[in-house]
């Protein structure tokens, strides 16, 4: 038992290095720019660790951003109240903003985007009501305001912010009660 604690946290400590490794040459050069064999070298592990864990340099990001986003959506689920949770969104993606600048100048953004929409999918799952909608317009619905919510912290956050946090939560709260009103209609029968 006590050897496979401390193979766990080597592994963890081999992604660690790797992900900090990785996160710090983005400062300066593309993803696409850079080898496994320069992460290594900046990470001080072997190719082996890496390549006993991981694909390629995309998959060391997804790994690192996987529980910072999990962790921030469980908060909001677990501990907003019902009516803060979209505020206390926008203030996690706040946070995410220097993060996702770097994704979008360094070429790692569909890694960040897939995070955070599979984690907005899971979220509307999660808190909404569904009045009648079938399970094929609840799927297409969560995936629509996923990508939308998306883009719309994006534009704001790459834009210099120039709204007010306010203003995008009632932007965001009119997108979403307007889709679903929509949503709703659809699924009423016709006289």
């Amino acid at each position: 038992m006590a050897a496979t604690k401390h193979a766990q946290l080597i592994k963890q400590d081999s992604q660690d290095y790797l992900a900090i490794a990785l996160l710090d040459l983005l400062k300066n050069h593309d993803l696409n720019d850079l080898t496994v064999t320069q992460v290594v070298k900046r990470a001080g592990v072997s190719r082996m660790a890496f390549y006993r864990h991981f694909d390629t340099l995309a998959d060391v990001l997804t790994a690192h951003f996987t529980p910072i986003m999990a962790s921030g959506f469980s908060d909001i689920l677990r501990h907003a109240p019902e009516e803060q949770k979209l505020i206390a969104l926008g203030e996690f993606f706040s946070k995410l903003g220097p993060t996702l600048k770097l994704a979008a100048d360094r070429g790692f953004e569909p890694v960040f985007q897939q995070l955070f929409e599979a984690n907005m999918q899971h979220f509307y799952a999660v808190t909404m009501t569904w009045d009648g909608a079938t399970p094929t317009q609840q799927k297409y619905w969560t995936q629509f305001m996923s990508a939308g919510v998306y883009r719309l912290w994006r534009e704001w956050l790459l834009n210099g912010q120039q709204e007010s946090l306010m203003t995008m939560h009632d932007l965001l709260a009119a997108f979403q009660s307007g889709t679903m009103t929509a949503l709703q209609a659809l699924a009423k029968p016709t006289i």
